[in-house]
């Protein structure tokens, strides 16, 4: 049985195309997940327009935001039935023994591989599961939301885990994309103020930030950023894609401040860290999620106290990939969700 995925095939700008890809077999602990909806990451532009760092196995279906129904059971799965709702963490492959895997630290284990550059995503009709990654979808969330669960864990890891947010601190969140403004978002929720900051062109965006109850500056931030008691602020979100917004969040944060990098930028910094050393800064990279980051965002999902629904800006069928990531490249929408059935 074949269907349709969006395929990255090689590293030459805008090598993706949809292609008949064959439903996999499940491994003894693996489940096959029928897709119901799956996120369009900012990695995944960047996978299209070639502009990543990072490796890729090509060719590779696209998709590490998804959500859907088991389909498929391997043979030693237990825990688990055939119809049930679950959404997976991106984790696809790692090393068991690692002592970060034993440590619960499996995101940040070296021989990791994740869905839509590792291995096969799911922009397609079925994936692949591990039983491990798996968690499940209260009847009350829908799954264009649950399918978000993601880049909800990689904002709650940069600002809740990975900082120090405290009720009445002043946050700044640098880049008014989809993490950018969860980023915002998530800092709210622990009690602080928030200013989301870009340019001009991403007014649009910007402008979704108020719903969360933020600050929406464009432009230079340092007023904002001094307006308390002239020393900057407490803590600063480099959500940008590009490494130059680490210089601005030094020079936004206050002495003992610390700055919560969850952005890539492959650009060579060009400048001196000195102004890390002379404010005592400190500097925290974030990346990915685990386990028990996964199961407080579906908490704070189904909850509603973190609702995902204003940073989506629309639904897709799959054979209409090319459209979602035009309209999200373009800074017009937020988020685009594909729905492969």
């Amino acid at each position: 049985m074949k269907s349709p995925a969006v395929v990255n095939f090689s590293a030459t700008p805008h090598s993706v195309e949809l292609r008949e890809f064959a439903r996999p077999e499940p491994g003894p602990e693996d489940v096959v997940l029928a897709v119901e909806a799956v996120g369009v990451c900012g990695s995944d532009l960047h996978q299209w327009t070639s502009s990543h760092s990072w490796q890729v196995n090509y060719p590779v279906v696209l998709g590490h935001e998804f959500g859907g129904r088991i389909a498929e059971l391997g043979g030693a799965v237990r825990g688990w039935s055939e119809g049930d709702r679950v959404v997976s963490e991106t984790a696809a492959v790692i090393d068991a023994n690692s002592p970060l895997t034993r440590a619960g630290l499996y995101n940040l284990e070296p021989k990791r591989k994740g869905f839509g550059y590792g291995v096969d995503g799911a922009m397609t009709r079925f994936v692949r599961v591990p039983a491990r990654c798996l968690h499940r979808v209260p009847a009350s969330l829908a799954m264009e939301q649950a399918a978000l669960t993601e880049p909800c864990c990689v904002a709650y890891n940069a600002v809740v885990h990975n900082s120090r947010v405290q009720p009445g601190d002043r946050i700044i969140v640098l880049g008014p994309g989809p993490i950018g403004i969860l980023c915002a978002a998530m800092a709210r929720l622990a009690g602080a103020e928030v200013a989301l900051v870009g340019l001009e062109r991403d007014r649009a965006r910007l402008e979704i930030a108020r719903v969360y109850g933020c600050e929406v500056i464009i432009g230079d931030a340092t007023a904002w950023a001094r307006q308390r008691d002239g020393l900057g602020v407490d803590g600063v979100v480099d959500a940008a894609g590009v490494s130059a917004a680490l210089k601005l969040a030094l020079d936004l944060v206050r002495p003992a401040g610390w700055i919560s990098k969850v952005g890539w930028g492959p650009q060579p910094l060009n400048f001196s860290l000195d102004p890390l050393v002379q404010k005592n800064v400190t500097l925290q990279g974030s990346f990915s999620h685990n386990w028990p980051i996964w199961e407080r965002v579906l908490a704070l999902l189904s909850s509603g106290r973190l609702d995902v629904r204003p940073i989506t800006g629309g639904v897709w069928p799959l054979e209409e990939w090319h459209t979602a990531f035009e309209r999200m490249h373009s800074g017009e929408i937020v988020k685009a969700v594909l729905r492969p059935v």
